[in-house]
């Protein structure tokens, strides 16, 4: 009796060690894997702080001679080294707000459509045409833009306008001018294009995410389908959208080469939006290369500098809004 009781006593310490082993190893691979994350967290943190760093460092000849006036001249003469942004700032402005007015509506009616309304057969080959639009290459849009699209607005569409807000205050001065084809109209119309496909996409995986007793409860107490949408499925997954919208925004602020083929790269501000303009990223695309002198880089480096504090800005205020919509109805 004595030694089967030591056995069993011996047994027991036995699977109390293992059990602290494997509870040993548990606790390191938890500490670990934390270790990992926060280390990667701070490697993003480092490489964004080091792309503000060279931004500032290579930007500081030109922010030393212009100061604050860079954001408010229009001029930019290489010539002379007269630099201004403020061109180049109201065409990335314009241009990227033409685009999310179009594509933001656009693309949450083609999500609400795929998940809501769309034919089971149908679904399949809508979401592929739409992702094949964002697999698309930026030159190949531009390409097309120029050859295809700005011709058909030059003949058709910008026409049409011109004829149609003629007489009308405020808008006779927004599409005035002769019908280039190209310019700061035909940029936002291909930006909007672009990132359609990025805000449908998001939009149409967090509408399939809300829970099918919401829908069905909101159905059930005999709402519309268009009321469902509204009132259940877009505040439920607002921060996806918000999100979605967001992404889309920051591939218009900072598209390069699609804008470059068709805006018409003229550095100054124009009361109409089928005039020529440019962007920063066109700007910096198409001189960068040809800059000669330490002021002249450093006038492109500022450019640089001004779209990323124009990003960070603009997703800023997307957090803060999205910060008071919770509050406001209590999350």
């Amino acid at each position: 009796m004595v030694d089967v009781a030591l056995q069993g006593g011996t047994v027991q310490v036995a699977v109390q060690m293992d059990r602290a082993k494997v509870l040993q190893r548990l606790r390191l691979g938890d500490a670990a894997f934390r270790q990992i994350t926060r280390a990667a967290a701070i490697v993003v943190l480092v490489i964004l702080g080091g792309i503000i760093v060279s931004l500032v460092y290579g930007a500081w000849p030109a922010l030393r001679t212009f100061g604050v006036g860079f954001l408010f001249e229009e001029s930019w003469n290489p010539v002379t080294e007269r630099f201004g942004a403020i061109a180049p700032i109201y065409g990335t402005v314009v241009t990227s707000l033409i685009a999310m007015l179009i594509a933001v509506p656009v693309g949450l009616f083609i999500a609400l459509f795929l998940t809501e309304l769309c034919p089971m057969w149908l679904r399949r080959p809508i979401g592929i045409a739409i992702e094949l639009l964002a697999g698309i290459p930026s030159i190949i849009y531009g390409i097309w833009g120029l050859f295809v699209f700005a011709p058909f607005l030059q003949q058709y569409v910008q026409p049409f306008l011109i004829a149609a807000f003629g007489n009308i205050p405020v808008l006779s001065t927004l599409f005035e001018g002769p019908p280039y084809g190209i310019g700061i109209l035909t940029a936002g119309l291909i930006l909007a294009i672009m990132v359609l496909p990025f805000i449908t996409s998001i939009s149409r995986d967090v509408f399939e995410a809300v829970p099918p007793v919401l829908k069905e409860a909101a159905y059930g107490l005999g709402c519309t389908t268009w009321e469902v949408a509204r009132y259940v499925v877009l505040p439920y997954t607002r921060v996806g959208v918000i999100g979605g919208v967001m992404l889309g925004l920051g591939r218009a602020l900072g598209e390069t080469m699609a804008v470059t083929f068709v805006i018409g790269n003229a550095h100054r501000i124009s009361g109409s939006i089928m005039a020529p303009g440019t962007t920063i990223s066109a700007t910096i695309a198409n001189e960068f290369t040809e800059a000669v002198g330490d002021l002249y880089t450093s006038a492109l480096i500022e450019l640089g500098l001004i779209l990323f504090l124009i990003t960070f800005i603009v997703l800023a205020c997307a957090r803060l809004m999205l910060m008071r919509l919770n509050a406001r109805i209590g999350v």
